[in-house]
């Protein structure tokens, strides 16, 4: 049974058995002190580099806080979870967290309505591959991904907010949807949407396997059918501070993805890969950081896979895993298409 879930503690590790990898001993720290000659933190306002000695990215440095924690195969459903950032809470959405997380802090707007997964009873054979699974009502594609309404939060304006949770979308349409990216080796489509800043720690995570947690790749030889994956969930947005003092409005998105691989079977749900991600999005406000570091960052991410190639998402790579996705030993059919479900699976693998 894995037992990480997305909230401040430090990873625990198992003692090493099948599809187990150990992650980090703790959540790495965020050093924001600025690099020699960089500007430090004035009493009069003025910008300072963000984070400082960090390489790369919020979440996503040189030891790239997006190293799992840990990797549990059930049948073909794998939990990748990594830490938050130094204590601050994760925002879930307002329709609740995964089971066992944290409450969210209280105050978070409102996310976009959409009504609770129904459960499915499946048919005995399935024309098309989302027929018998939760999935088959939910909306295709970008449809999917809905924006909450922008509203004024803290120091951040209407402006502001609309456009941080455009970034965010349009990471989303790239990092989970876009056919050319998970197929292509080339991870600057996404990298190019992030902070300058953030860059280099994005592109050391895509060189290892850490990515898998906010972004889509496919295996050698995995093929998608020409339907336009499923996709559920919502978003949701705060203002807050990171322990300098740094205005951060940070963006939570929880979204079930179902992707169709071509297969033989028509058992329901056989040709199925569910991803259900939990990450959290941070843009710190321009007034607060050098220009450079303005923009887009990871801050949290968790994520699980049902029905992979358990030896391709090894590597961080998304093929069709051979127990369907509700295989004997898996978690529960609803659970896996439920963006309010556990992140928290049984290891068999």
């Amino acid at each position: 049974m894995t037992d990480d879930r997305p909230d401040s503690t430090p990873p625990r590790h198992p003692a090493a058995t099948p599809g187990h990898r150990p992650g980090p001993p703790a959540a790495p720290e965020w050093p924001r002190q600025p690099p020699p000659g960089a500007v430090g933190p004035r009493r009069d306002g003025g910008q300072r580099s963000w984070p400082g000695g960090h390489s790369g990215s919020l979440l996503t440095g040189a030891t790239a806080l997006l190293l799992l924690a840990f990797v549990g195969v059930v049948g073909g459903a794998v939990l990748v979870s990594m830490p938050s950032a130094r204590g601050r809470p994760v925002v879930f959405p307002s329709f609740g967290p995964p089971s066992g997380a944290p409450s969210p802090t209280s105050g978070a707007p409102s996310p976009t309505s959409a009504a609770p997964a129904t459960p499915s009873a499946a048919p005995s054979r399935a024309s098309g591959p989302f027929d018998g699974t939760p999935a088959a009502a939910f909306p295709q594609g970008q449809a999917g991904i809905v924006l909450p309404a922008a509203k004024r939060t803290g120091p951040f304006t209407e402006e502001q907010v609309a456009a941080a949770l455009a970034k965010v979308r349009k990471v989303l349409l790239t990092a989970r949807l876009d056919r050319r990216f998970m197929t292509d080796d080339d991870p600057e489509p996404l990298v190019r949407q992030f902070a300058r800043d953030a860059r280099a720690g994005l592109r050391k995570a895509f060189a290892s396997d850490t990515f898998a947690a906010y972004a889509t790749r496919l295996a050698p030889g995995a093929r998608l059918t020409a339907d336009q994956p499923r996709v559920r969930g919502r978003i949701s947005y705060r203002a807050t501070k990171d322990d300098d003092g740094i205005r951060i409005l940070a963006v939570t998105t929880n979204f079930v993805w179902s992707y169709a691989f071509a297969t033989s079977s028509t058992v329901p749900g056989d040709g199925l890969v569910v991803v259900h991600d939990t990450v959290v999005w941070s843009v710190p406000h321009p007034d607060d950081v050098e220009s450079s570091s303005s923009g887009l960052w990871i801050e949290d991410a968790n994520s699980y896979a049902a029905n992979v190639d358990c030896a391709a998402y090894d590597k961080g790579l998304l093929g069709l895993g051979t127990g369907g996705v509700d295989g004997p030993g898996g978690p529960d059919l609803d659970a896996v298409f439920d963006p309010a479900a556990t992140l928290d699976l049984p290891d068999t693998c």
